[in-house]
């Protein structure tokens, strides 16, 4: 689990970890709770400082720094996913031609205008987090988006004969669902208590129905989807909580 830990943190971030990469790529699964709640901690811990030592004053300026922060650690990595199926998803309409506009590294109308979406209301929704002190849910948000990546993972075969996120979809079991959802239990109601828990349970949800679109459109998961999952279960849940 701890060469797991360590391919985890190089897949999902761009920390610099030392150590041997698994040598099944699945056991990263195992870390991805992990990873989540270490971003979610570092990025909360930079908004606390910035209260601590600033206060209440320019939060719109560390909402914009904790978001760049955010992109900068992952090095935008979902947001390519998300931009990705967004293109995909709209620009067609059948299986080959949505996995080929997937595939395709140019940026399309529809991938620039979810990636705009999404980081707007990002930046809105942590803005209001901060101002009712409840940044809290900036590491909900972190552990549970990527928690979800692993129950698609799981649940869905790999869309196509081979992909960068083959190697992680094909080897996942229920072990790994269960090593990243008690823990994930665990962590949000340790941090908010039922209505974390009920967030998560959301969240499941929230994959199951995505899941199930992805398998009528294309017949599974890719790693675009997975991102595009973590992206916005993230936002949702950062949604939720500027409201709750």
């Amino acid at each position: 689990m701890l060469k797991g830990l360590i391919t985890a943190l190089r897949t999902l971030t761009i920390l610099p970890v030392p150590g041997k990469n698994a040598p099944d790529f699945s056991r990263a699964l195992y870390g991805f709770v992990w990873v989540g709640l270490l971003l979610g901690a570092v990025l909360y811990g930079g908004t606390w400082l910035w209260v601590d030592t600033i206060g209440h004053e320019g939060l719109e300026v560390a909402a914009f720094l904790v978001l760049g922060a955010a992109v900068f650690l992952t090095r935008g990595l979902h947001l390519d996913g998300l931009a990705d199926c967004a293109d995909g998803f709209w620009g067609g309409h059948e299986r080959g031609r949505i996995l080929e506009i997937m595939k395709d590294s140019q940026l399309g109308t529809f991938g620039v205008l979810s990636l705009v979406l999404i980081l707007l209301g990002n930046w809105v929704f942590l803005v209001r987090l901060l101002e009712t002190g409840r940044g809290v849910w900036l590491i909900a948000a972190f552990v549970i988006s990527r928690v979800l990546m692993v129950d698609l993972a799981v649940r869905l075969p790999y869309a196509r004969e081979s992909g960068t996120a083959s190697a992680f979809v094909k080897g996942a079991t229920w072990r790994h669902w269960l090593a990243n959802f008690l823990p994930a239990g665990l962590i949000v109601f340790f941090l908010l208590e039922w209505p974390g828990v009920l967030v998560l349970c959301g969240g499941w949800g929230f994959s199951l129905l995505l899941g199930r679109f992805a398998q009528v459109r294309i017949g599974g998961v890719t790693g675009d989807l997975l991102g595009a999952c973590c992206v916005l279960a993230e936002s949702a849940i950062l949604l939720i909580g500027s409201f709750v």
